[in-house]
C-alpha cells in the first residue's frame, strides 16, 4: 500500500445519526459498532499513529450496558455512539499522558467535564486519539511514540495538536470525537486531513480535566467526518442550534487575504470557488482586512509562552522536565523564562486592541467566511515552508489564521473544500461572534450542503 492509498479494507465508522438510527431500529447492535470502532482504532493505530491507547475492555464493557439500555426502552441521546477523545482530556480509568514520556502510565480518577457529559448521554469512549506533546505544536510529531500520519497521504504531517482525533476520523476508526483548540489545534488538523473541526466561543465548554497549554486561550473542541457529526455532539454539550424554523441572520463577509502569509495558488483557487459556490445564496461581501491581524500572533506567542511556561513550572521540576519532556517543549520553556510581566501586559493590551479591531469588522457581518490554512498539509517534519513571497516557519503559516479567534475567544469552524494541491484538500473556516455557536453551526450544516451541492466536498455517507 503506497503513502497515497492508506485506506484498508475496514468497514468506516458510520455517521452518528446514522448509526444512533440504525441502532435504534435493531438494525446494528452497539457490541457490533464497538468492536468494529475498536478493530479500525487498531489499524489507525498500526498504520498512522492516531491513537495513544485503545480501551477495547471498557468499551464492550459499556457498550452491554448501552445493549440494556436499548433493550429496556430507555436509550440515552447518544446511547451506544463511539467516540474518540484526544490524549490532553481526562478519561477515568483510560491512560491518559499528554502526549509526553513525563506523564507514561498516568490513569486519571475522574473523567474531565466534557468526557462526564457526553458518557452521561451514552456516548462510548473506544480510545485516546494522539496529541502533541502536551498540546504545544501544530505536527502531531512525536520522538518518543512515533509521528502520527496523514491518512489523506502519509508522507504529510496531519496538524496538531489535535492531530490524531483528524487522522482517526478522516481514517475512518470514529466519526467524531473531542479535541483542544488553543491555536487552531482543532482546525488546523481538520483542515489538513478533510475532516471538520469546531471551536467554540470561548469559555462555552468547560476545561477541567483538560490538561492547560494556556488557559485563557484554550477550548475544548469537536470534530466530526461532517458538521451533523459535529452538531451531535455539541448539543449533548449544551451548544444547540436555534429552533427549528428560526430566521438565521446571515450577513457574510470575505477575508481573502490577509497579511503576513498569504494563500498559496492551490488554496486561493479552491477558496475562491467556495464563496462563488456559496455567493448566491449568502451574498459575501469583500471585506477589507488591511492591518487587522496586525500584531496579533506575535501577541498570541506571547500569551502562549507565558501562561504555558507558568503552568508547567508550577507543575514539574527541573529534572523531571529535562529527563522526560521532548526537545521541543523544552526549548518553549527555555523561551519562557525569558517573557517577562512587562512582556506580558503588552500581548495582553495587543489582544485587547485586536478584539476591537475585530468586533469592528464584524459591526455589519454575522458570520466571516476565510481560508483555515494558507496551504495543505506539509510535509513530515517539515519545519519553514514558502509561500508566494513569504517563507516561515511552518507552525505561522498553519496558524496564521486560526490563532487570531483563540486570542478573541470567537468561535470558528472549518469544514472541507475542493481539493487544492497535490490531490489534497483545502478548507474553509467560517466565524461567528462570541455566543453565536448554535448560529455557526446552523449555518455551517447550509454551507456544507451547498459546497457539496456544487461537488467541492465528499458526499456524506
Amino acid at each position: 500500500m503506497n503513502a497515497r492509498q492508506p485506506f484498508t479494507a475496514i468497514p468506516r465508522a458510520p455517521g452518528l445519526r446514522r448509526a444512533l438510527e440504525a441502532l435504534a431500529a435493531g438494525r446494528i447492535t452497539v457490541s457490533g459498532l464497538v468492536e468494529q470502532a475498536l478493530d479500525a482504532a487498531e489499524s489507525a493505530q498500526r498504520a498512522l499513529h492516531a491513537f495513544a491507547a485503545i480501551d477495547g475492555e471498557g468499551a464492550l464493557r459499556a457498550a452491554r450496558e448501552s445493549e440494556r439500555r436499548y433493550a429496556e426502552g430507555r436509550p440515552r441521546p447518544l446511547e451506544g455512539l463511539a467516540i474518540g477523545v484526544k490524549d490532553l482530556i481526562d478519561t477515568q480509568g483510560i491512560e491518559t499522558n499528554y502526549g509526553s514520556a513525563a506523564w507514561r502510565g498516568h490513569v486519571p480518577g475522574a473523567d474531565a467535564d466534557v468526557v462526564a457529559a457526553l458518557r452521561a448521554q451514552g456516548a462510548i469512549v473506544v480510545g485516546k486519539t494522539a496529541t502533541h506533546e502536551f498540546a504545544w505544536g501544530v505536527t502531531t510529531s512525536s520522538d518518543t511514540f512515533g509521528d502520527t500520519l496523514n491518512p489523506l497521504d502519509r508522507t504529510r504531517m496531519p496538524g496538531g495538536s489535535s492531530g490524531g482525533a483528524a487522522a482517526a476520523i478522516a481514517y475512518g476508526a470514529v466519526a467524531a470525537g473531542l479535541g483542544t483548540d488553543t491555536g487552531g489545534s482543532v482546525r488546523i488538523p481538520a483542515a489538513l486531513c478533510g475532516v471538520v473541526g469546531f471551536k467554540p466561543s470561548h469559555g462555552a465548554l468547560s476545561t477541567r480535566g483538560v490538561f492547560p497549554l494556556a488557559p485563557s486561550l484554550d477550548h475544548p473542541g469537536l470534530l466530526g467526518e461532517t458538521v451533523d457529526d459535529v452538531v451531535i455532539l455539541a448539543g449533548a454539550l449544551g451548544i444547540a442550534m436555534p429552533p427549528h424554523g428560526a430566521r438565521l441572520a446571515a450577513r457574510v463577509a470575505v477575508l481573502r487575504n490577509f497579511s503576513p502569509v498569504p494563500s498559496s495558488a492551490g488554496v486561493g483557487a479552491a477558496f475562491d470557488a467556495a464563496v462563488a459556490t456559496l455567493r448566491e445564496r449568502f451574498g459575501c461581501e469583500a471585506l477589507d482586512g488591511t492591518g487587522l491581524f496586525d500584531g496579533v500572533f506575535e501577541a498570541f506567542a506571547n500569551i502562549v509562552l507565558t501562561e504555558g511556561g507558568a503552568e508547567h513550572f508550577r507543575r514539574s521540576d527541573a529534572n523531571l522536565i529535562a529527563a522526560h519532556y521532548g526537545r521541543e517543549t523544552i526549548d518553549r520553556l527555555e523561551r519562557a523564562r525569558a517573557m517577562t510581566l512587562g512582556g506580558y501586559a503588552l500581548a495582553q493590551q495587543a489582544r485587547r486592541g485586536f478584539t476591537a479591531r475585530l468586533h469592528r469588522a464584524m459591526s455589519a457581518a454575522d458570520f466571516l467566511l476565510l481560508p483555515t490554512c494558507p496551504c495543505t498539509a506539509p510535509r513530515l517534519r517539515e519545519e519553514t515552508i514558502s509561500i508566494g513571497n513569504w517563507s516561515g516557519t511552518t507552525r505561522e503559516a498553519l496558524m496564521s489564521g486560526t490563532a487570531p479567534f483563540n486570542v478573541a475567544g470567537f468561535p470558528a469552524i472549518s469544514i472541507p473544500i475542493a481539493a487544492a494541491e497535490n490531490g489534497l484538500p483545502a478548507a474553509l473556516q467560517i466565524v461567528a461572534k462570541p455566543g453565536r455557536d448554535g448560529a455557526l453551526l446552523q449555518v455551517a450544516l447550509q454551507m456544507e450542503h451547498l459546497l457539496r451541492a456544487g461537488t467541492h466536498a465528499p458526499a456524506a455517507r
